[in-house]
């Protein structure tokens, strides 16, 4: 095994079920994506886990979230169980070592981890739209909102800066109406209640500041291994549109801010979706085409995705056509919509002559799957039925003492622990209505005959009757849309979305 150019990942098994080869991984082909497979109980997150070992060990840093809480074992140093043992001998694997990861834990409600943030303009309108899921109308408000937030320097960096300007939006339905296209009432009360419902199942913890910084998912430690950033998502699963839009809102930063490298001796950041059927379940096709076109380029900035599911039926055929690393594990077919899937299954694999593989995903034992990785060239393997090597990490979750110590420990504590409320669309809206009522009290004490201030050479501010001209402005007024238009312009300037509509910081 060439440890510093591939991954063991297990071996390959004769017809008489004798040792065949090693299966492996070759480093430089990680960033041609991956798909790891099966049923429940099959094992797939021992894969993801042997996997993410691999990577770390190559100095590639890996992001994957945690359903069950299993995962989070990859912390802690393996112990030498018997059926462990028995494994390692068989695919040889000597010596077995047993060692734990460098784990950064993440979590979006900030209690399994460190807190995970975006904010609302970074996500964009059309993620925003899939997590609250808006009709086509809907839709259509929520990017009329974001495109005045753009033009009048609105930051939009928690729940309560969107509400507000959705809020001003209904006030001023009728103007906006002729300048975008119809905008009504009804449409803007029912994404606010969409938002109400949002916030009580705890997105509010989301979205704000700080908002992560994508080099903290790309850290290595001074013995040159990939840290391993691990979400934890038994919580978050409860809202799963929320689970698969973060994930995508990720997806999106990380194509968006990391540069063009090409092909590179090994990936720079290998990130694996798990429950994968989330991202494209009931999902528009205008985003499914967009997330197939991130997958298709996101490998030239040297990320590796690796989908993990259930079903590869989950998987839209074009985003299925560029994952080129394969685990199958054991898959059921007692429903026609099963055998669909072990049929779609064997024939996405390069045929082995020695067995039928339509036949063998339905026999495949618990830690055994179908294997095809990419060899020179970027050729598919043939298929090869596989014993997966155990880990070498433990096997299962971690205590609450150990987690509350790893994030402790970490290289990034304390720096998301406290959210910040800057001035934002909230406040700047609050701020122009006071400004607003002020100017219009000012307005009607002097058309009231009130005292009446001149400044010398200003006295065309005000009418021979005290009336203020209906083609002037007071200072008040006047100052107000200065500020708004200089905050509108330069932010305008800056505003670059991406092929998700997700704004990258910096830009």
């Amino acid at each position: 095994m060439a440890e510093d150019t591939s991954i063991f990942i297990g071996a390959s098994r004769k017809p008489d079920d004798s040792y065949q080869r090693a299966e492996e991984l070759l480093l430089r082909y990680g960033n041609r994506h991956g798909l790891i497979t099966g049923a429940t109980g099959t094992g797939k997150t021992v894969s993801l886990q042997v996997l993410a070992e691999g990577f770390s060990n190559a100095g590639v840093p890996v992001f994957c979230a945690d359903i069950k809480g299993d995962l989070s074992g990859i912390a802690m140093m393996g112990e030498a169980k018997d059926f462990l043992v028995k494994r390692a001998e068989q695919v040889k694997l000597d010596p077995y070592r047993f060692q734990e990861f460098p784990v950064i834990f993440w979590d979006l409600f900030g209690e399994q981890g460190h807190p995970i943030r975006a904010t609302i303009s970074e996500m964009g309108p059309l993620l925003m739209s899939r997590l609250m899921n808006l009709t086509e109308a809907q839709e259509g408000v929520m990017n009329i909102a974001f495109r005045i937030a753009d033009e009048e320097g609105l930051l939009l960096l928690d729940l309560k800066d969107l509400q507000s300007l959705l809020a001003n939006i209904a006030e001023r339905a009728d103007e906006l109406s002729a300048r975008y296209g119809n905008v009504t009432k009804p449409s803007v009360g029912a994404i606010q209640r969409t938002l109400l419902v949002l916030e009580s199942q705890g997105a509010a913890n989301f979205f704000g500041e700080p908002a992560l910084r994508i080099a903290d998912l790309m850290r290595t430690t001074r013995d040159g291994r990939g840290a391993v950033s691990v979400l934890a998502a038994d919580k978050l699963m409860m809202n799963p549109r929320l689970y698969a839009t973060f994930l995508l809102w990720l997806m999106s930063e990380l194509f968006e801010e990391l540069p063009e490298v090409g092909d590179l001796d090994q990936p720079k950041l290998v990130f694996f979706f798990d429950e994968a059927h989330l991202l494209f379940e009931d999902a528009p096709k205008v985003l499914v085409d967009r997330v197939e076109q991130v997958v298709r380029l996101i490998r030239s900035k040297g990320v590796g995705v690796y989908f993990v599911t259930q079903n590869p039926l989950d998987i839209p055929e074009k985003v299925l056509a560029q994952l080129g690393n394969r685990v199958q594990h054991a898959l059921r077919a007692y429903t026609p919509r099963e055998q669909q899937a072990v049929r779609t299954a064997a024939e996405t694999f390069r045929p082995n002559p020695d067995f039928d593989c339509a036949t063998a995903i339905t026999q495949l034992a618990t830690g055994e799957a179908l294997v095809s990785m990419l060899e020179d060239k970027g050729v598919p393997a043939m298929v090869q039925r596989t014993l997966i090597r155990p880990p070498s990490s433990r096997l299962g979750p971690i205590t609450p003492d150990e987690r509350r110590k790893i994030i402790a420990e970490s290289p990034v504590a304390g720096q998301y622990d406290q959210a910040v409320d800057r001035e934002s669309a909230f406040e700047m809206l609050q701020k122009k209505a006071k400004d607003a009522q002020d100017a219009e009290a000012q307005a009607q004490q002097q058309n009231s005959g009130g005292s009446r201030w001149t400044i010398p050479g200003f006295d065309d501010v005000l009418g021979t009757s005290g009336r203020r001209s209906s083609n002037r402005q007071t200072v008040a007024e006047a100052a107000i849309k200065s500020v708004v238009r200089s905050v509108g312009s330069s932010v305008g300037r800056a505003i670059v979305r991406g092929i998700l509509g997700s704004l990258a910081r910096g830009r």
